[in-house]
């Protein structure tokens, strides 16, 4: 999964310029309806784990990355780092060497470390369940937080990756560029109920159809909605 700090000219250009596309806004239970039909098997995040911890390790690394290339390095990852205690005493050179083909991997290793010492000594080795002691944890932001909460504890959560930043902004459901603000934009307009399935099916169509650098607007059945889709088609 990968994170939402690069900005693509697509989808943000000309967005602080402009008020939330009323098409789309208006009919969110019809894109939603439309999502849960083009994708009925999306209900979860891609990241293979087994608990919550895990899914968190796998989340940081998963930052300028994707979850293919991820859930290749943890298998043997898990095996070799089983608890949060595991990864609080890694040596952060073996950690660097086990997690390298993620990219990023020494700012990883750190946060991975760090973010295990915290739930040892913060938390008494267990996951935190709510938004704010997650958050707290070293190198933990909302994107991260919010997969956890979705997928681990089954709490409503909206996740603002680079998919549901590019897609929210091209269907002109927010103008904004900052995840956070994206996130509440979206939680305004999306029932709560379907905030978790919004997001894994919105990422999925970003992989299948709302392609980054060429958006597959011909086949996409999200168009008639989408401010984007309807200004270049």
């Amino acid at each position: 999964m990968k994170d939402n700090k690069k900005t693509n000219n697509i989808g943000n250009k000309n967005n602080a310029q402009k008020a939330v596309y009323k098409p789309a806004v208006e009919n969110i239970n019809n894109i939603l309806d439309i999502l849960n039909q083009e994708y009925p098997e999306t209900v979860s995040t891609s990241l293979k784990h087994k608990d919550a911890f895990q899914l968190l390790i796998a989340t940081i690394l998963s930052a300028q990355s994707t979850d293919k290339l991820v859930n290749k390095v943890t298998p043997e990852l898990f095996r070799k780092y089983k608890t949060p205690e595991d990864f609080a005493a890694a040596d952060i050179t073996g950690l660097e060497k086990d997690i390298k083909s993620t990219g990023f991997y020494r700012n990883k290793a750190r946060s991975i470390i760090n973010c295990s010492k915290d739930i040892v000594n913060r938390f008494g080795g267990k996951m935190p369940d709510n938004i704010d002691d997650l958050t707290s944890l070293h190198g933990v932001g909302r994107k991260t937080a919010n997969v956890v909460l979705a997928n681990s504890f089954g709490k409503p959560a909206i996740i603002v990756d680079t998919h549901v930043r590019r897609i929210s902004q091209r269907l002109g459901l927010t103008t904004n560029s900052d995840p956070v603000k994206i996130e509440f934009d979206l939680m305004k307009i999306i029932p709560e109920d379907s905030w978790s399935n919004f997001s894994h099916r919105i990422i999925e169509h970003g992989r299948a159809v709302c392609l980054a650098r060429k958006p597959k607007c011909s086949i996409c059945k999200l168009r008639k909605y989408c401010r984007y889709g309807q200004e270049n088609t």
